[in-house]
């Protein structure tokens, strides 16, 4: 008895109408169809061979264009197999940790390889509204970096499969999710890497929260302004991570703030009335996800270490704001801002009961020692207001970034 396939490949040439209808339903060959006979062919080598080449007359019946189609199914799968890629579309996420002013790498990298392709290598950082910005792209020799990455981002490169990206002296806007794609033929991979700033434990950061409004006054700040205002004090929007660790740490503050996820949260340690009630328990007190343009509050950054000398700038006499400036500028420094003031306070234990003018117009002074008349019942960053700018009644705090 005749095996199925010989009794097909034996069938009378058809006529031209159904040769017509014949080829219309087998020409054009999808992928698909390709990636099956790479499937047989791989898995069952033997059999397949044996279909193409054990009937010479079955072949002899085949018409020209039959022909073809087989010869040209063989090599694709002949090619295929000469590859010995599997496809990976793997999407992978890790999580890096990192102190201001490191230089870090973030892993990337694609198990399998064929030498008849270069890599095509993209890495780029996702953005709170899930955007994308470009960092560095390389294809072969070629590479690209962009924006505030330039001269500051390269690939590792330690051998041909590594896409892994070295970040050189870390700053506050780098940190966040980073997107690896790396494709090598019909192999690819999607990496992505959180880059977070805290020390040896998730909950142990190195830096500090602080709440921040600006002179405008309470709760005029949409999530774009909020951004703002925390990079122009040397910080960036705080995360939930980092404002519960704060509280965790006794931070009580009753005005509402955004967080870098879009929510809008406070801490309370100390529950009362005013601050969403007496009888609810301690903890992060919650508006939720907010309209990012139409909301306003204010907003809770968070800044690291100091790369740099903060202190207070001893002068003769009070100064209004302008002289204030000047004084650092003649003093080879810049003014301080409200982050610099905050790390040097949390981080660095700084303690002086002297007011002083800071680059956003406000005026503050650090106590990490309470004492009468200087913070009498906790260590705070004490806040005096945002004066008139001509008033000669401060000093000023300066601050001297490192060379």
């Amino acid at each position: 008895m005749r095996s199925p396939i010989f009794l097909v490949a034996q069938l009378p040439t058809p006529t031209p109408l159904h040769r017509q209808q014949r080829e219309e339903s087998i020409f054009p060959h999808s992928f698909q169809v390709y990636y099956l006979i790479a499937f047989l062919f791989f898995h069952f080598p033997v059999f397949f061979l044996f279909i193409f080449f054990s009937s010479p007359e079955a072949l002899r019946q085949r018409t020209k264009k039959d022909k073809m189609s087989a010869l040209f199914s063989l090599a694709l799968v002949v090619f295929a197999s000469s590859l010995h890629v599997e496809a990976q579309d793997s999407e992978s996420r890790l999580k890096v940790y990192a102190n201001r002013g490191d230089n870090i790498t973030l892993p990337c990298g694609l198990e399998r390889l064929s030498a008849m392709f270069g890599n095509r290598i993209k890495w780029t950082k996702i953005e709170d509204d899930s955007t994308e910005t470009d960092v560095l792209m390389s294809m072969g020799f070629h590479k690209k970096t962009y924006g505030n990455f330039q001269d500051r981002v390269y690939l590792l490169e330690t051998d041909d499969s590594d896409a892994t990206l070295v970040i050189t002296d870390l700053d506050l806007k780098d940190y966040g999710t980073y997107r690896c794609e790396i494709i090598n033929g019909m192999n690819d991979k999607v990496v992505e890497v959180d880059l977070e700033l805290q020390g040896e434990n998730s909950l142990s950061f190195t830096g500090v929260v602080f709440p921040y409004s600006p002179r405008l006054g309470r709760y005029n700040l949409n999530f774009q302004d909020a951004e703002a205002a925390c990079l122009e004090q040397d910080s960036v929007v705080a995360s939930f991570e980092q404002l519960y660790s704060e509280w965790r740490n006794g931070m009580d503050w009753c005005n509402a703030g955004w967080l870098n996820d879009g929510t809008v949260q406070y801490p309370i340690t100390k529950p009362r009335e005013p601050c969403g009630g007496a009888r609810k328990s301690a903890g992060l007190r919650t508006y939720g996800r907010q309209n990012k343009s139409n909301s306003r509050y204010d907003v809770f950054c968070f800044t690291a270490s100091l790369k740099g000398r903060f202190y207070y700038l001893i002068q003769p006499k009070k100064l209004n704001f302008d002289e204030a400036v000047d004084a650092c500028k003649r003093d080879g420094a810049e003014i301080a801002k409200v982050g610099h003031i905050y790390a040097a306070w949390k981080l660095l234990g700084y303690d002086r009961c002297d007011a002083g003018w800071l680059a956003d117009g406000s005026v503050r002074y650090p106590i990490s020692r309470p004492r009468k008349n200087c913070s009498p019942t906790e260590a705070a960053v004490r806040f005096v207001g945002f004066p008139d700018k001509k008033q000669k009644l401060h000093g000023v705090y300066c601050y001297k970034p490192q060379v």
